[in-house]
């Protein structure tokens, strides 16, 4: 899946790094599971190399939630308080600019932490807690920038016209531009107001999240209706609930996709699609007509024509206008391949049901493609789950991932985990032995949380005042498959995609060299961060790639055979015109809501989407909100465009490891990838993070080919 990594940004301003939650692995390689170092081994380690290695102490009551998110403010306030203090003759790059990155990263650290815990604690009772601190949370930091003394400090250094240089530059230079964006230069009582509606969107925004995370909707089914559902997912921990009652959770991704690739009843997978729909939908409604009216007011403000030029104005992109284009050329461009497809589709359906007028619906396409790949491409999605078991594909990706980019990845005891299932790694350079940073994996489906496919940011990376580097920790939070008595989780071909896409995500964080939290990881333009990630998915397509790791759970000498691999990707290419008219519908409702909607007009939002899609892909089920229950718009507002805009940028970058002389495992390329792309994060332009990576300027052919459109045709605007 794509809509996966779903970056969530607070609207804070000079301290916009506050809070990094979740943007889009698991057991280390075999080789490194005996005699390993401790986790206070790889501290000391660390300390070798002047950087620190941290894990974050974990809240584990209500109260210790609410308290830490207190005392994170009060001791942020005392801070801002000294720089606020300075004397015009006083101030310094270190005493504002730096001070308040150093302030954003203590306070955000805390936040952080406390929002990991409200997508993924076990305890009904801190999830509470920590939604309600995390509102708390949010509305004094976006309070932050209207702090006048604050402000004044920063002028003042301003007034200086220092000659400052590289990343200290970009800093200075953003943290001026994000006052602007705030609305600084406005007069105090429009200032006010703009900052009085920021908080009130602020927590609408966490709502809208919450209610999507809490959103459940159990339904049963007799055996009869799942008819073509494979019997290991009927036959999973908690699917049969009676003698002929199988329930299916339409919130869990995994349980949704099957049903929908394999139910051959039409009315089972209407049903489900509708409920699925429907999700949050009483709650989210009327939410999201008020944050989008709201955003609108604040953009228009802030002197904006739309909160989408608002929001776009610090991306690649620029302007909504530049993402319109983009999209809409791009939707053009797939129109011919699009409607073949769907052609495709209905024949089988004609013949399926003798009905030779057939339409395909929305809750068709999944199938079909699906049948079209087993009875034309003889490919049975299904089946290849054989060829991934979990610890196994995950143990595969670690060796990959280690040999390009010249890492050890380690296992060790976590000392607080919020699951039983948790486990902790930390990542090592090869050459030197130097930490890196650590992650946790949080991979299976469970009651209240998160329930997509992402990483979590939790402590950043960061230059520390006292001149060693803090190395960053994160969380992979997925809901993969579980294991189910004797049978092992096994993962579709789709689901090991996703797995090292997010990993990806991972390696951008914990790689960074960038010596301001601003800056760290994946902290760049929202319409690049998906591209190195979306670039590592070409791996699982590869045989090379697929050998190494990829056998058969039951007969390990059996691998993947190459005509399968070759069937795999003619299906893709055959079904590319419906992945991506259904991806590029999602970008232009997005756009749509947050241009053409406004506080005048108060045009119907959910009407608005449902049009958008019935245009651009299929028509919604009747009396459904796909909307209501579309994550992306918080955090990705006016910003899923970003994943095809990304994904033209991959497409280029990936040309470097398809030409080199060792392809996907070539370490020269992935050391460069590391260096110019990883490392950086967002301390220079990724326009030139990007060129230095390819070595000349992007090309979107790349992207054409793979869509199956002619490169001369230039169908769509270079990204």
């Amino acid at each position: 899946m794509k809509n996966i990594s779903p970056a969530r940004q607070l609207l804070l301003v000079p301290l916009a790094v506050f809070l990094i939650a979740p943007l889009s692995g698991c057991l280390s390689s075999q080789s490194s599971r005996s005699a390993e170092p401790t986790f206070s081994e790889f501290q000391q380690r660390a300390g070798d190399f002047n950087s620190v290695l941290a894990l974050p102490g974990f809240e584990t009551t209500a109260e210790e939630v609410r308290t830490s998110i207190t005392n994170a403010i009060t001791t942020a306030e005392r801070a801002l308080d000294l720089v606020g203090q300075l004397a015009p003759d006083e101030v310094n790059f270190d005493n504002t600019i730096k001070a308040l990155d150093d302030i954003g990263y203590q306070a955000g650290t805390v936040a952080n932490r406390v929002y990991l815990l409200k997508e993924s604690s076990e305890n009904a009772e801190i999830r509470d807690a920590a939604t309600d601190m995390i509102k708390v949370f949010q509305e004094w930091a976006v309070g932050l920038d209207y702090r006048e003394d604050v402000h004044a400090a920063v002028q003042a250094y301003a007034a200086t016209q220092p000659t400052l240089e590289g990343e200290s530059l970009k800093l200075f230079e953003e943290t001026l531009r994000d006052y602007r964006r705030a609305g600084l230069a406005l007069p105090k009582p429009e200032r006010d107001e703009v900052e009085r509606l920021r908080k009130e969107l602020s927590n609408l925004e966490t709502d809208f999240q919450s209610n999507i995370t809490a959103a459940q909707l159990p339904l049963k089914f007799t055996r009869a209706d799942l008819e073509g559902v494979p019997e290991s997912f009927l036959s999973g921990e908690g699917i049969k609930t009676g003698d002929d009652e199988y329930t299916v959770m339409a919130n869990i991704t995994f349980h949704f996709i099957m049903v929908m690739e394999n139910a051959g009843h039409e009315a089972t997978r209407k049903r489900l699609k509708t409920a699925r729909y429907s999700l949050a939908m009483d709650g989210n409604t009327s939410l999201l007509q008020q944050i989008v009216e709201l955003r609108d007011t604040i953009a228009r403000k802030l002197g904006y024509d739309s909160w989408a030029d608002y929001r776009i104005e610090p991306k690649m992109a620029k302007t909504a206008r530049t993402a319109r284009d983009f999209v809409e050329e791009l939707v053009a461009g797939l129109q011919p391949k699009f409607d073949a497809e769907i052609e495709e589709f209905r024949k089988l359906k004609a013949r399926h049901t003798g009905d030779p007028d057939a339409q395909i619906r929305l809750w068709d396409w999944r199938y079909y493609s699906n049948q079209l790949k087993k009875e034309k491409y003889t490919v049975d999605a299904e089946q290849l789950r054989a060829w991934f078991p979990y610890e196994q594909t995950l143990d595969g990706m670690f060796d990959i991932y280690q040999r390009l980019f010249g890492l050890d990845i380690t296992r060790v005891e976590a000392p607080y985990k919020w699951t039983d299932s948790l486990q902790l790694h930390v990542v090592s350079d090869a050459r030197t032995g130097e930490p890196l940073g650590c992650f946790y994996l949080d991979m299976f489906p469970r009651e209240g949380k998160y329930n997509h496919f992402a990483q979590f940011g939790i402590i950043q990376g960061k230059r520390l005042p006292d001149g060693r580097y803090q190395r960053p920790t994160v969380s992979l939070v997925c809901n993969f498959p579980p294991p189910s008595g004797d049978m092992p989780s096994l993962l579709s071909h789709q689901e090991v995609e996703t797995l090292f896409h997010e990993f990806g995500h991972v390696l951008h964080s914990l790689l960074t060299r960038a010596d301001y939290s601003r800056f760290s990881g994946t902290s760049v333009p929202r319409d690049f961060v998906e591209a190195p990630s979306q670039m590592l998915e070409n791996w699982v397509w590869d045989k090379q790639v697929l050998d190494s790791f990829a056998a058969h759970y039951e007969d390990p000498d059996r691998k993947i055979p190459a005509e399968i691999l070759d069937r795999l990707e003619e299906a893709k290419l055959a079904t590319i015109g419906t992945f991506y008219r259904r991806q590029l519908s999602f970008a232009l409702l997005d756009l749509a809501l947050h241009t053409d909607v406004t506080g005048a007009n108060q045009k119907d939002s959910v009407a608005l989407s449902n049009r958008i899609l019935a245009d651009v892909f299929f028509p919604v089920p009747e009396n459904s909100a796909f909307v209501a229950y579309f994550g992306h718009l918080m955090g990705y507002d006016a910003g899923y465009y970003g994943y095809a805009w990304a994904d033209a940028i991959s497409a280029d970058m990936a040309t470097v490891f398809e030409n080199a002389p060792d392809r996907y495992f070539d370490s020269d390329a992935g050391r460069k990838l590391r260096d110019e792309i990883y490392a950086p994060g967002g301390s220079r332009d990724a326009n030139i993070s990007i060129r230095r990576f390819l070595g000349r300027e992007r090309r979107l052919e790349p992207f054409l080919e793979n869509l199956g459109i002619r490169p001369p045709d230039r169908t769509a605007a270079s990204p």
